[in-house]
């Protein structure tokens, strides 16, 4: 299986908005931390924010966050909003065109939805926090100011 280039950059467009938290993110700003073309990542866009994943606040000053906290949204949640199709054979689709005499009792099938099933539920694991939190760096990597350190408290004497 192989997911598409709209998923790969939506969840990279999630990463760049939780890194970038305190701040709105504009859509100029992470094509050019990616290389990516600003129309590519305003369809993406679309998707996300319909999902609730992200909010867009329109305006001069406006720009992308994300539409709740990152330890939140799942790679599961990315992927179901991006992708169109899960169909890993032709027993899959619901077009009604099923040339296999088999396809009410193959073993195949169920091997396959179960595998499709596994690799959801791996997905679900995993946060877009999980992913910025791996790169302690990320900051620095995407061209983006570093994130302010968290304020230690001395210990009452």
């Amino acid at each position: 299986m192989r997911l598409t280039k709209q998923t790969n950059y939506a969840v990279r467009m999630l990463m760049y908005c939780a890194a970038n938290k305190d701040r709105l993110s504009r859509i100029p700003e992470i094509a050019k931390a990616y290389g990516v073309s600003e129309l590519f990542l305003f369809k993406i866009l679309q998707p996300l924010n319909k999902a609730g994943l992200v909010e867009t606040v329109r305006g001069r000053n406006g720009g992308v966050r994300l539409g709740r906290p990152a330890d939140k949204i799942t790679l599961f949640d990315v992927v179901k909003v991006t992708e169109d199709s899960f169909a890993m054979a032709e027993c899959f689709e619901d077009d009604g065109e099923i040339d296999c005499p088999l396809v009410d009792s193959c073993g195949l099938n169920a091997a396959l939805r179960r595998a499709l099933g596994a690799f959801f539920e791996v997905l679900a694991e995993y946060t877009i926090e999980d992913l910025v939190k791996a790169r302690p760096h990320i900051n620095f990597l995407l061209g983006l100011p570093e994130a302010p350190a968290k304020a230690v408290s001395a210990p009452a004497a």
